[in-house]
């Protein structure tokens, strides 16, 4: 289960079938409207709403997410709630993890296998899900508390106040579990507005494992349903590690997460320090009460493959897995888990600063968004170096922007537009002033 600010954030918490495609239609119909019904559950996130209508051009591109037409239009909205910008769209409908050459469809595939062997296939597999589902989806169900900061916009992706870019996997499993399915793997897409270094994208992908018990499977174990599922659940992960990384030290660490009791965090000993692999757990039962599921335990685990895939392959920066130079995607090929990447790129990055007093409504991942609208992959750190109030109790900020790109020098003439335009739009976007 690797919601916003479980599974995926320890770590980062098949083929299309029918079930995709007629989930896909589900999902994106949760692009229209909702009823007032489901709109308490969200008022918490929209404390930090934008105020005033934004306008934005016309467009007309279109892509297809599980078998579904989405035009542009239907994620960028003309919506006061709207905050999904032109460059994330730009990333639907990429589907790394579906590419078998790909270290992310490697990883995916091999995760595939572990389980296919283990479990005589017993694993539906689900990777072509449509990412846009309705708040309710994706916190409500994994029992989000509804004033938690991840609803937040500063947060989470909205194309309207009741849909989101989904921000983990585990926004499918309530849904999957209603339909009867009690052995799943949920590997998709995943968005969330983040800070700007080698390990953090606003794009990334992750995999939800989610397998349901019956009575009578704990029935001759003399244990408690609960603890005969933890002690599967262990078994299972353990052997998913050993697939991965060989035969390496493991512990296993006690933590909390508001849809699993009890909850925990795998951590491998790997490259001489230990390194968090996945979180998971004994799934809440008002998760499967609300499926329909009285009888039932399950257990649930969510990892980020982006953080696994940059350990196995030596990938130094996130930005690569989106790269098309040939001298990244040829390096990798299909099976072949753990071939280390070979560095091509020795190219300076120049550093710029900009300094500004803050408003009330600042906040550090509006400046990312910013900078991502300007530079998109070619600023590959913003860091604050140095903050201060004044008598007045003004406070001021000052951020360190590195541009750097994987495929060339930037010229001094770019690196100033950039910055330029940087500068502009966070005076007018961000309502700061200038220093």
């Amino acid at each position: 289960m690797a919601t916003a600010f479980s599974f995926a954030q320890t770590v980062v918490f098949s083929e299309a079938s029918l079930p995709l495609r007629t989930n896909a239609l589900r999902s994106f119909t949760f692009c229209l409207p909702f009823s007032s019904s489901s709109s308490s559950s969200s008022s918490a996130a929209l404390s930090d709403k934008p105020h005033s209508k934004k306008w934005r051009q016309p467009v007309t591109s279109a892509l297809e997410l599980g078998g579904v037409k989405i035009t542009k239009d239907d994620v960028l909205r003309d919506d006061p709630t709207n905050n999904v910008p032109d460059t994330i769209f730009a990333k639907l409908g990429m589907q790394l993890h579906r590419r078998d050459q790909h270290p992310l469809g490697i990883l995916k595939n091999a995760i595939y296998d572990y389980f296919d062997s283990n479990y005589s296939n017993k694993f539906e597999k689900f990777d072509d899900l449509c990412p846009l589902v309705s708040v309710k989806e994706n916190f409500d169900d994994v029992l989000v508390p509804a004033d938690h900061v991840s609803r937040s916009y500063n947060d989470t992706y909205y194309v309207d106040s009741q849909t989101v870019l989904r921000c983990h996997t585990s926004a499918h499993q309530a849904e999957l579990l209603r339909r009867g399915h009690t052995h799943f793997l949920v590997t998709g897409d995943v968005y969330r507005r983040d800070s700007i270094d080698s390990t953090h994208y606003p794009v990334f992908h992750q995999m939800e494992g989610v397998r349901v018990f019956s009575p009578e499977d704990w029935a001759a174990s003399r244990t408690d349903a609960r603890s005969y599922v933890a002690e599967d659940l262990k078994k299972c992960l353990e052997g998913l590690a050993r697939h991965l990384f060989g035969a390496v030290e493991m512990r296993w660490v006690d933590t909390y997460f508001p849809f699993t009791n009890p909850s925990f965090e795998l951590e491998i000993f790997f490259q001489e320090k230990w390194l968090e692999v996945l979180g998971c757990g004994v799934t809440e039962q008002e998760i499967l009460k609300r499926s329909g599921k009285t009888d039932n335990v399950a257990w649930a685990f969510g990892l980020g493959l982006e953080r696994l895939a940059m350990v196995l392959f030596d990938i130094p920066d996130i930005r690569l897995f989106w790269s098309t130079d040939e001298r990244f995607t040829s390096q990798f090929l299909k099976g072949q888990l753990g071939v280390k990447f070979k560095p091509y790129s020795k190219y300076p990055p120049c550093y710029k600063d900009v300094s500004f007093w803050i408003s009330d409504s600042f906040t550090e991942n509006n400046l990312c968004e910013v900078v991502r609208e300007v530079a998109g992959d070619l600023a590959e750190e913003v860091q604050l170096i140095d903050n201060f109030t004044n008598k007045k109790g003004r406070t001021s900020h000052c951020y360190r922007i590195a541009y750097r790109s994987m495929e060339r020098s930037l010229t001094d003439e770019e690196i100033n537009q950039l910055q330029g335009a940087v500068r502009e739009l966070v005076e007018s976007k961000l309502k700061v002033v200038l220093r």
